[in-house]
């Protein structure tokens, strides 16, 4: 793919929707280039967590050493490897734009896991629980944020159509969905019967919703990173969430008959 359609349709999603003030600032046709995602970036100039100014700069070629491999040249020296032309690291680099102090912490997690070591008693992978909770949180993520600690559970024990329909205005004013993974933006562009994030709840104060999105967005970001700095350790943490069953992201699930598809709104583990 080799141009950005659909601008404006992605500034009308509300999949999409905590990415609109960098997506609004996109050319209508075209990937933007290393350039201009730096010019982007100096708007704010974040920092990683060593202290290194970010950048995005051309991936690598070839076997890398360690220092040059994805996570640790980002720790290192604040640089995101990211290709030309291709939605996934574009999106990616999206979400560091928005979401820059808890892109952060996630690189850090992984930077310490390689170098550190001290995981392999808790490992389910090769790679370690911590890394893998990472990884799915990175590709996959949803920041939920919750007033409510009944539509908590209700979510945590899979109640679907209890949470999104009979407490749909309740959802509507006390809980609020936030994409974080690119890889989940990256499924958005088409959406489809089964896409589900990865859902990471965060309480907040009821007056936290009658903040502004730019207001709410800085916040997030801020929880979200001390939040990794010492929990989220276990894939067990986070919730399945059925993106398009949250109100108002599908115009299919204004009825209540949409919530009987058992294979994609599905029971599962009580808590």
């Amino acid at each position: 793919m080799t141009h950005l359609p659909r601008r404006d349709a992605l500034l009308q999603s509300m999949l999409f929707a905590p990415l609109h003030p960098v997506i609004a600032t996109l050319a209508p046709d075209g990937f933007p280039s290393l350039e201009d995602l730096n010019r982007m970036l100096a708007v704010h100039q974040p920092s990683v967590a060593s202290g290194c100014k970010l950048s995005f700069v051309a991936q690598g070629a070839g076997r890398l050493a360690f220092e040059s491999q994805y996570e640790p040249r980002c720790y290192l020296t604040g640089e995101v490897q990211t290709r030309q032309d291709n939605w996934h690291d574009l999106l990616n680099a999206l979400v560091w734009l928005t979401y820059p102090n808890a892109k952060a912490a996630i690189n850090v997690r992984h930077f310490q896991a390689l170098t550190q070591g001290g995981l392999a008693d808790e490992s389910t992978s090769q790679r370690g629980a911590v890394r893998d909770t990472s990884t799915l949180f990175d590709e996959s993520g949803v920041i939920v944020a919750c007033a409510d600690e009944e539509l908590a559970g209700l979510l945590q024990n899979f109640r679907w159509r209890e949470l999104f329909w009979q407490r749909r205005q309740a959802v509507r004013e006390r809980m609020g969905f936030y994409i974080f993974g690119h890889g989940l933006y990256e499924k958005a562009l088409q959406p489809y019967i089964g896409m589900t994030g990865q859902g990471l709840l965060l309480p907040v104060a009821q007056e936290f919703f009658r903040w502004t999105a730019e207001q709410q967005r800085a916040h997030l970001d801020r929880r979200l990173a001390d939040y990794l700095a010492g929990a989220c350790r276990t894939t067990r943490e986070l919730s399945p969430v059925p993106l398009l069953g949250v109100p108002g992201w599908s115009a299919d699930n204004e009825s209540e008959s949409y919530y009987d598809n058992t294979a994609y709104f599905r029971p599962g583990r009580q808590r």
